[in-house]
């Protein structure tokens, strides 16, 4: 039976529509039919929030519980996030590779309605991966609430009725925000090493941890600590089918966040001193602190990087200021 990301994470979104109340989220029927989960705009959201948006963002495809890191001496709370599925959980669904923009409106799109809209056309195709739904599932890291020409154009463009079009919003700068993007964990290590040639077709199974960003005073500190911790403390293990052309060892040096020009200070420094331009902070930068490839043809382990506790502490102390 073929895996049906959308479908797969509408249980999901019914169990917040459900227990809205519980979970401290808002939902917002808009006037073409379309639904929203507010996750942390108008609401409070919460923990329990976070891993159900982290959920439906894996195409619940993933298990994600909260757990802590010891940094010798103290805890950070984190995310630990497995999955059997990770081609099509990480990059068939959770990647942030979708740019909505309506009007004054723009995000950045996750989830599963990527998988139906293919915008993303040459990833879909490298993963061999489409889906077939007649809901649209999306996730938006925003600080304002979609409106219905945002709504219509994610049905269009995923060719479905905006009546089962749904969108699980949070700002970055919020619990349920900073939970889903410490849950990107296995995504990071899942997207570098196919940026790196990789196919990740032969990458069988993930698990990664990520300590959970605390909350900044707005979404430009949040955007800076959540990729710190991730790049400085992420740590990811992908187990793998190599073939005998594939150079792990090779590939494995060239993985971690560590081995970036951009590497050694907090995101947010790295970030105004690009002018607040992503695309002149070198991409290899976005990628977990320590990276293990375990070759399940071989039997070989290859293992990168370090948890760099001088960095994470570096980013926290940004909240003082």
């Amino acid at each position: 039976m073929a895996i049906n990301v959308n479908n797969n994470a509408f249980k999901i979104v019914e169990e917040m529509i459900e227990n809205s109340q519980t979970l401290s989220v808002e939902v917002v029927k808009l006037k073409n039919g379309s639904t929203i989960v507010d996750c942390g705009i108008k609401v409070a959201g919460g923990h329990l929030a976070g891993l159900l948006l982290s959920k439906a963002c894996l195409g619940n495809l993933a298990n994600v519980t909260l757990t802590s890191m010891d940094f010798e001496g103290y805890n950070l709370p984190a995310i630990n996030v497995a999955t059997d599925h990770p081609a099509i959980a990480c990059l068939g669904s959770q990647f942030a590779g979708w740019r909505i923009k309506v009007g004054k409106f723009f995000a950045m799109g996750s989830g599963p309605a990527r998988a139906l809209s293919l915008v993303e056309k040459e990833l879909f195709e490298k993963i061999n991966y489409r889906d077939d739904a007649d809901k649209a599932i999306i996730t938006l890291e925003t600080r304002d609430l979609p409106n219905e020409e945002v709504m219509q154009l994610i049905a269009d463009r995923c060719d479905v009725d905006p009546k089962n079009t749904y969108a699980i919003v949070a700002p970055t700068a919020s619990i349920a925000g900073s939970i889903q993007i410490a849950a990107r964990i296995v995504e990071t290590g899942v997207h570098k090493i196919t940026e790196l040639g990789f196919d990740p077709k032969k990458i069988k199974y993930g698990f990664g941890i990520s300590p959970i960003a605390p909350i900044a005073k707005n979404d430009l500190r949040a955007m800076g600590l959540t990729n710190d911790m991730i790049i400085a403390a992420g740590c990811v293990t992908l187990n793998v089918i190599s073939s005998e052309d594939d150079d792990l060892g090779e590939l494995i040096k060239n993985t971690p966040s560590s081995t970036s020009k951009d590497y050694g200070k907090p995101f947010y420094e790295i970030f105004k001193a690009a002018g607040k331009d992503f695309y002149k902070i070198d991409p290899t930068l976005f990628a977990p602190a320590v990276m293990n490839l375990n070759d399940l043809r071989t039997g070989k382990n290859y293992l990168a990087g370090k948890i760099d506790k001088e960095l994470v502490e570096r980013s926290l102390s940004l909240l003082k200021i």
